[in-house]
């Protein structure tokens, strides 16, 4: 078991109670671990690892001294999710219709040095890994494949009239350079500086694109504004003049901080185009011939070239080599290979993280740290106005000018390598040993499918660092990966003054609900105050939707819970959480408990009597489809088969004749239950006399002539619609079949009197006997 322990949900839980971090954490990792037990998971304690405990962030540290000294380390400006009210940087996930998750604050854009580790460096390895990964779910490889992006292009130079600067841009479009009609760079670019220094006008935009988060998403769904600037740039090839717009959907961290607009080809620059009443210039036409409306939106496909003088007539895919190469024996650009994935931005303005073990020297210069580990102080407790780091020179003041990083490492950098950690939690001399030899790869990886891209990507990343390091002999960390579905419930919130939102657990509210089942009010039971339903979310700490597993335990006990939580979905869906449901479960188990102690224990002979083949037939059918579910991991169905094979025995329980069978029954069921229910399961084997602990038993096994039929049931249909149930030997030949659905009681009802046409026989199934 490990504990996700830093970052910034934790930190702000203890903001919120006015506690320090470290306190609030470990006390939670007590509780939680006391109900993980209560549930009877049966995770290995020996092993057990907490990313806040010095013995496993002083690796972190020591690894990040080893990629600074390769150089895979690095510092620079960075546009950023800025906070000004938590006083920190944001992921863009905690960025919510342009503000800050937790403050409600308006997110602004900031340039501040962060550190970053070079993770496209290992770009091409992590893209050509992929079709390694033969045991994941394809979705997930195709996600990976688009997070790192690998395309080719070409990355061109446009001169400024009376200047000597160039504006770099890169496209993967060369086909349409012919109908660029402006160029949009970003509010940072070096070329805005000087300019919006002596226009106010130009300053007031500049500051206002810094609002709003640096999503793709974002960028892309935002209203896209621009202000044209006085410069204009030179086409590398035509030699026209073109306007120069800066433009609030491009970033300066997103490649050269400059795009080329083709409107009449890219629908975000078509968008921006008819805002600005730009002209649009065709210079794509479909292949087959057709016509292409830019009035009425971008034509984005490929096609063939048109008004790109001596380019005309090229396909697209021609025009791109031809265009490359004019650009390049023309010294206006270069082909180049890019990847959409950029580097790991690894630092936080956070307290409650590993402290990143470098030291600000007195001369300005960064150099890592002479003793590890550096201890991250436990006894602060943050205010809300920034990271207590940086108010306690106790932790960052060495003396003479020198000070440690303030800066805390990205909670991914600690979970990307704990799957390695425990192979050899008590290494107190390195990192990972020789144990990880013999477990790694993971052989079996669950997550969620939410994890598909950073998390499974960086751990992967990791992998190959640890491997190069000479400390794994592993290219992937992970053979089969199976994305389970989320626990998700309703949310509840209320808006505060300053737009925050504080969330509200569906156990303290009180709703009411109209025939549809859709939600028409809610209000708090604490003040009868109306709450604002949020819609179904994923459980989680942020949204305060968990259920309080206790609760359950205590009102169900254990194995109901995990019953209900097997049985509701198999693992690769989202289960959304019902009490109904856990009652429903517990239902069940209280039935296979009534029927245990009704049968009593084992006595007598256990060899199934005659006469009871059928229900022999069941049970062993019932127990193969249940053994393959287990292999395919579809638990929720190997529960029904047990619910069948009940169904089945309980009418016998009282039946002294069927006594063996039913007592065959359930220990096949208590078996294929064990791993689910653990704790009944164990007290009815030994209750009914089957052996002291069900632990110790063999996997149950299918009994092959159990399924050698002496009889079956085929059913009877008079023209299509079923009449009877036919019972017969499973060899009894066709005239057999037909003679024995034309004499049932119910059927001569339907044909007597009528002609037949004809009696179709599908052996095994059913007799159709079609009448005029």
């Amino acid at each position: 078991m490990g504990w996700d322990a830093f970052g910034m949900p934790a930190e702000n839980a203890a903001l919120k109670q006015g506690q320090a971090p470290a306190d609030w954490t470990r006390a939670n990792i007590a509780g939680m671990k006391q109900q993980l037990n209560r549930l009877g998971f049966a995770y290995d304690w020996e092993r057990e690892i907490a990313t806040c405990d010095t013995d496993y962030y002083r690796w972190e540290q020591w690894l990040f001294t080893r990629l600074v000294e390769k150089g895979l380390v690095y510092r620079k400006q960075a546009t950023v999710n800025w906070d000004p009210v938590d006083q920190t940087v944001l992921a863009n996930e905690q960025v919510i219709e342009g503000k800050g998750w937790r403050s409600g604050a308006t997110i602004e854009k900031r340039d501040i040095p962060q550190w970053f580790l070079r993770i496209t460096s290992y770009a091409e390895e992590l893209l050509q890994g992929i079709d390694q990964l033969t045991a994941w779910p394809e979705q997930v490889r195709t996600m990976q494949r688009h997070w790192i992006g690998r395309s080719s292009g070409v990355q061109m130079r446009f001169d400024i009239v009376g200047q000597a600067d160039q504006v770099e841009i890169y496209t993967t479009r060369p086909d349409t350079v012919m109908g660029v009609t402006c160029l949009a760079i970003a509010a940072e670019h070096p070329l805005v500086t000087p300019l919006a220094q002596q226009h106010a006008d130009l300053a007031d935009f500049v500051r206002s694109c810094q609002q709003g988060g640096v999503a793709e998403a974002e960028l892309e769904t935002m209203e896209k504004r621009g202000y044209r600037l006085s410069l204009q740039a030179i086409h590398p090839i035509s030699g026209e003049l073109v306007p120069i717009y800066v433009a609030n959907f491009v970033l300066m961290s997103y490649g050269t901080g400059a795009v080329m607009a083709v409107p009449a080809h890219d629908q975000r620059d078509w968008e921006f185009a008819r805002k600005y009443d730009m002209p649009m210039r065709q210079v794509i036409e479909p292949a087959e011939g057709s016509v292409a409306d830019i009035n009425q939106s971008a034509f984005t496909d490929p096609g063939v070239l048109i008004n790109s003088g001596s380019f005309d007539g090229l396909t697209s895919a021609a025009a791109c080599n031809v265009i490359a190469d004019w650009l390049i024996r023309h010294n206006k650009g270069s082909q180049q290979t890019r990847y959409r994935l950029r580097d790991w931005g690894i630092s936080r303005q956070r307290y409650w993280g590993c402290p990143i073990p470098m030291v600000h020297q007195a001369d300005g210069t960064l150099q890592v740290t002479d003793e590890l580990p550096v201890v991250l102080p436990e006894d602060l407790v943050p205010d809300g106005t920034g990271s207590p780091l940086k108010a306690s020179p106790a932790f960052y003041d060495l003396g003479a000018g020198r000070r440690r990083e303030t800066d805390t490492l990205d909670t991914f950098f600690a979970s990307s390598w704990y799957y390695a950690r425990y192979c050899c939690p008590d290494a107190g001399q390195a990192m990972l040993d020789e144990r990880v030899h013999y477990w790694l790869p993971v052989d079996q990886y669950v997550g969620g499918v939410e994890h598909a891209i950073l998390h499974l990507l960086y751990a992967r990343f990791f992998n190959k660092l640890l491997r190069d390091e000479g400390l794994l002999n592993c290219d992937e960390p992970f053979t089969r990966l199976l994305t389970q579905g989320m626990v998700v419930a309703e949310t509840y919130y209320r808006v505060q003054p300053d737009g925050s939102r504080d969330w509200y657990n569906p156990a303290e509210v009180q709703v009411e609900k109209d025939a549809q089942g859709r939600i028409q009010r809610a209000w708090l039971s604490a003040d009868g105050q109306p709450v604002i339903p949020g819609g179904v979310e994923k459980m989680s700490k942020s949204k305060n939707n968990g259920i309080d597993p206790q609760h359950l335990i205590d009102q169900y006990g254990a194995d109901t819970v995990r019953l209900y939580v097997m049985f509701s979905a198999p693992p690769e869906q989202s289960l959304t959480w019902s009490d109904a449901g856990v009652a429903g479960a517990h239902r069940f188990l209280k039935r296979l408990w009534a029927a245990a102690y009704q049968i009593g224990p084992v006595s007598g002979t256990t060899e199934p009597l005659t006469g009871m083949g059928q229900i022999r037939y069941v049970l062993h059918s019932q127990l193969q489809q249940a053994l393959s579910d287990y292999e395919r991991q579809h638990y929720n169905t190997v529960i029904s088969a047990c619910m069948s094979m009940l169904n089945v025995l309980q009418p016998l329980v009282s039946e002294t004749a069927a006594r063996p069978v039913v007592q065959e029954g359930l220990s096949i069921m208590l078996r294929l239950l064990a791993p689910i229910t653990p704790h009944i399961t164990h007290h009815l084997w030994n209750r009914l006399g089957y052996g002291p602990d069900i632990l110790q038993a063999d996997w149950p096994q299918v009994d092959q002539t159990a399924l050698q039929q002496e009889q079956v049931q085929m059913a009877v249909q008079v023209n299509g619609k079923v009449r009877a149930q036919l019972t017969i030997a499973v060899d009894a030949d066709e005239s057999t079949l037909r003679q024995a659905a034309q004499a049932d009681e119910n059927v001569q009802r339907f044909i007597r009197d009528r002609v037949i046409r004809k009696i179709i026989v599908v052996p095994g199934r059913l007799v159709n006997i079609v009448v005029a």
